[in-house]
């Protein structure tokens, strides 16, 4: 929550009163759910324990959906349920035998932080962190658009283009739009015009959905990209490299950003046409930063190096992606490099989005172990015919899902550790069956729909955080979302049925 959202909360008795009441109704709606699945008979075929963590699975997506609690906090009370709730299970791999057990329903709960990608997600918190303190991003940003000119076009085109770059140096979307945005804000006051006028609120949109877009194009951009890879590498056995994303994604991301360009400048078209002085504005601003700092010139020099290593992976050494990064990281606190302390980087870390993370994984991880993944997944193949289906039909199918359900999640996080271990069931339940797909490229590609928060504010952090600066109303930003998701769909099919199928993964 941004805080100009707490202020206006703390001033505003009757939204408060609202918040609780939301909370309260979304907690009770949770736990009836998940009580009346546990009360449910048990199907053919589902172990109890499976069962059960359905139940937990329906309690976790509506209190994410509706936001009843922290989602960290939701991510502790789902560790307990876990527990208690296999713990007192039969054992899936000897369901006649005797329960699981606390310990080791506990130790499953708990399993995510033992999952690679949880360590690239921290690490990439730890470099966000580092950007932020040092001003790299800012002076990064500025520079380039100190350069694109005083037209109101180029501006955009400026925009997106920062959006673009430091999606490559700051693997945390938050933190990046948190960035840029008092760099938008800066720009409009340079054009002298209404903060809450055409040109600020198309800007301000700009820049939050460019950082959602280059969630799709980069595996390193986001952590719900983090989710997917973790449950590919520890439930088939393989992963996707830094470049193998890229490749795939990029044509997706270049293609979006032109359409977002043309979207906003069309749908919102600025008051003003040009303005001297903008760029004088913006170098002023550079100047202020002063001259490169050391701690700058080091953070550039390893974040570099760290892209190389991101991009050369399986083509010049064998590091993964999460080895390389808690290495940058490693670097970066050690004597002598000094670009920050931990003491300076502890109260920058969101450290409940680790926690949400870990119990992310785990909960995908514990319905894949259970069958209870599969048991869904069986069932919404034989619901919806995909066993007599194309590879792309089940791309369509499957991706107007996730946008669906999308518009009840305010974490693209929290909607790939719910929904990538059922993709990944359905798709194996579908391949089983003797149609050709590719389970791995096909989780990949419906992993970039899960980002697909373009239409509603309360759909991603990143939206929030722009929308708390009041230059635009929701109802610009889901006008213009909408028609973002209707061509963001169209490009999913268009490349599902030439390019990602010329790749093998359609």
């Amino acid at each position: 929550m941004s805080a100009s959202q707490q202020s206006i909360e703390r001033a505003n008795p009757t939204a408060i009163a609202k918040k609780a009441a939301n909370i309260n109704w979304g907690l009770l709606a949770g736990v009836v759910a998940m009580i009346a699945v546990i009360l449910l008979p048990t199907p053919a075929g589902l172990p109890v324990a499976g069962h059960r963590m359905l139940a937990i699975l329906a309690f976790a997506v509506i209190v994410w959906m509706t936001e009843a609690i922290d989602y960290a906090v939701s991510a502790v009370v789902i560790a307990a349920l876990m527990a208690f709730l296999l713990g007192f299970a039969p054992n899936p791999a000897n369901p006649s035998g005797s329960f699981m057990g606390t310990s080791a329903a506990l130790t499953l709960a708990f399993s995510g932080f033992a999952n690679t990608a949880l360590v690239l997600v921290a690490a990439a918190l730890f470099l966000a962190a580092a950007m932020t303190a040092t001003g790299l991003d800012k002076r990064i940003a500025l520079m380039i658009l100190s350069r694109v000119g005083t037209k109101t076009t180029n501006v955009v085109i400026g925009t997106i283009l920062v959006g673009f770059v430091i999606a490559f140096l700051v693997p945390s979307t938050t933190a990046r739009v948190s960035c840029l945005v008092p760099i938008t804000l800066g720009i409009i006051a340079a054009f002298g015009v209404n903060r809450k006028g055409a040109f600020a609120g198309m800007l301000m949109i700009t820049t939050v959905q460019t950082a959602s877009i280059w969630n799709v194009g980069i595996k390193t951009a986001a952590a719900q990209n983090m989710v997917a890879v973790g449950f590919i590498e520890k439930t088939l056995h393989t992963t996707i490299t830094w470049l193998e994303w890229l490749v795939a994604a990029a044509p997706f991301g270049i293609l979006m950003s032109i359409a977002l360009f043309f979207v906003m400048t069309r749908m919102m078209p600025p008051e003003v046409s040009e303005v001297s002085g903008g760029r004088d504005a913006i170098r002023k601003s550079l100047r202020e930063l002063g001259p490169m700092k050391a701690s700058e010139k080091k953070l550039l020099a390893i974040s570099l190096t760290l892209l190389a290593f991101w991009a050369t992976e399986g083509i010049l050494h064998k590091f993964d992606t999460s080895t390389t990064t808690i290495t940058a990281v490693a670097l970066m606190f050690m004597p002598g490099i000094g670009i920050m302390t931990w003491k300076d980087a502890q109260p920058k870390i969101p450290w409940g989005t680790v926690i949400l993370f870990g119990i992310g994984i785990s909960l995908g991880t514990a319905l894949l172990q259970t069958k209870g993944a599969t048991w869904l997944a069986d069932l919404a193949v034989a619901e919806f015919g995909l066993k007599q289906a194309s590879a792309l039909f089940i791309l369509a199918i499957m991706s107007l899902f996730l946008i669906f359900i999308h518009l009840g999640f305010a974490s693209a996080t929290a909607l790939a550790s719910a929904m990538i271990p059922i993709i990944i069931a359905v798709l194996q339940s579908i391949s089983g069956a003797g149609i050709n797909v590719n389970v791995v490229g096909m989780t990949m590609l419906l992993q970039f729909v899960v980002s697909f928060g373009f239409i509603l504010i309360v759909n991603a952090p990143q939206n929030m955080v722009a929308y708390g600066t009041e230059t635009f109303e929701a109802k610009d930003f889901v006008r213009t979302g909408l028609v973002l998701t209707v061509i963001a769909f169209g490009l999913v099919m268009l490349l599902g049925a030439t390019y990602w199928r010329w790749l093998g993964y359609v």
